[in-house]
């Protein structure tokens, strides 16, 4: 599932020079030169929860033969350590390497974002609420309409409609995850619409538009936020916001409610990320303390333990950032918006396979 754009590219995260620590950073290892930084163990106090990591490996074996030739001696061997207690200190005996990550400030700080798979309400024609289409992929011969030409019209009459909405900021939200369930209110079918592609227009952030037109204060920008803002709007003044976005994502109806991601393995909540190919391959092996947030969506002074794999990718996630998918529904994509926090990773390898040495960069 490739994603042009996640909530990371509407949230601005602060980093400031005098070593913050609101979002969860911390500064427990001195400073690192590289993305990629080998190192000899783990030192962590942090609550331990494995219980999603089986599932999600067990999907990869199942789905991609190629994958599973790369990872599985790795995974195996991690369930072992993990049926044996799991204590940091012993990984170096079951030949777990590690690297960690040195996090955009060079203190092991990585950035997590979060996603989610949005379920929206269509119907299959249009009537007076239900007139907002999502469109398949059209053919286009260079780039296709813009955003602002698409709205005014563009691609009617073309048979690309795929449903009806009944909310435009519905509709864009989709387009920002990528994919998302429809559930078509006319028949009470539940569909997977997946990405298509994109119209090839550059993105631009509507949270940092509201943000530069002092509509919403920076450290309250959040998809909340922006809903919120968009409900006191009328239809005129949230088309003309969107608009300022000229990209625009197409779908294509899945048969399967499975929500795949770029390396085409459906993805289990809080058990995969999307990640920097360039530097984890799709199938590494994450241990990350994973920051943990409040109903307000602020650090609770709190991280976890848990083991994740890099399952898909996004435009807007580079080297020291990590977007955690947070599963599908209304509540996953609160949770998901609130999510522009820190926390230490180690991308982890086996002696002897092809996943050893995990601080060379592949």
């Amino acid at each position: 599932m490739f994603r042009k754009a996640t909530i990371a590219l509407f949230i601005m995260g602060l980093v400031g020079c005098a070593k913050p620590t609101d979002r969860g950073q911390q500064y427990l290892d001195g400073e690192f030169d590289q993305v990629l930084n080998q190192v000899a163990v783990v030192d962590s106090d942090k609550p331990k929860d494995f219980s999603h990591f089986s599932a999600q490996m067990e999907q990869v074996i199942e789905r991609s033969p190629s994958m599973a030739g790369t990872y599985q001696a790795l995974y195996r061997q991690l369930e072992n350590w993990i049926a044996q207690g799991g204590d940091l200190a012993e990984l170096g005996n079951f030949g777990v390497e590690l690297a960690q990550m040195g996090g955009g400030d060079g203190y092991g700080n990585v950035m997590f974002t979060g996603y989610f798979s949005p379920v929206i309400e269509l119907r299959h024609q249009p009537d007076e609420v239900f007139r907002y289409p999502v469109y398949g992929m059209p053919e286009c011969d260079d780039q296709c309409p813009s955003r602002a030409e698409i709205y005014g019209g563009a691609l009617e009459g073309m048979g690309l409609e795929l449903g009806y909405s009944a909310s435009m900021l519905d509709v864009f939200m989709m387009e920002v995850q990528g994919s998302g369930f429809v559930h078509f209110d006319d028949n009470d079918e539940l569909q997977y619409f997946a990405y298509r592609g994109k119209n090839g227009h550059r993105y631009v952030s509507i949270g940092r538009i509201l943000i530069e037109r002092g509509e919403v204060p920076r450290e309250k920008m959040s998809l909340k936020a922006i809903d919120e803002w968009v409900s006191q709007q009328d239809e005129e003044t949230v088309r003309e916001l969107l608009e300022q976005n000229p990209s625009y994502v197409f779908f294509k109806p899945q048969d399967s409610l499975d929500v795949m991601g770029t390396a085409g393995i459906p993805l289990q909540a809080f058990a995969s990320v999307a990640a920097d190919r360039d530097y984890l391959p799709m199938g590494s092996v994450l241990l990350a303390e994973v920051p943990q947030l409040d109903e307000a969506g602020n650090w609770n002074g709190q991280h976890v333990l848990k083991l994740l794999m890099a399952l898909d990718t996004g435009g807007a996630v580079k080297k020291n950032h990590l977007d955690l998918y947070h599963g599908m529904g209304a509540q996953a994509g609160v949770d998901a918006g609130h999510y522009k926090h820190f926390g230490r990773v180690w991308k982890l390898g086996l002696q002897g396979t092809k996943t050893e040495q995990p601080w060379v960069a592949p």
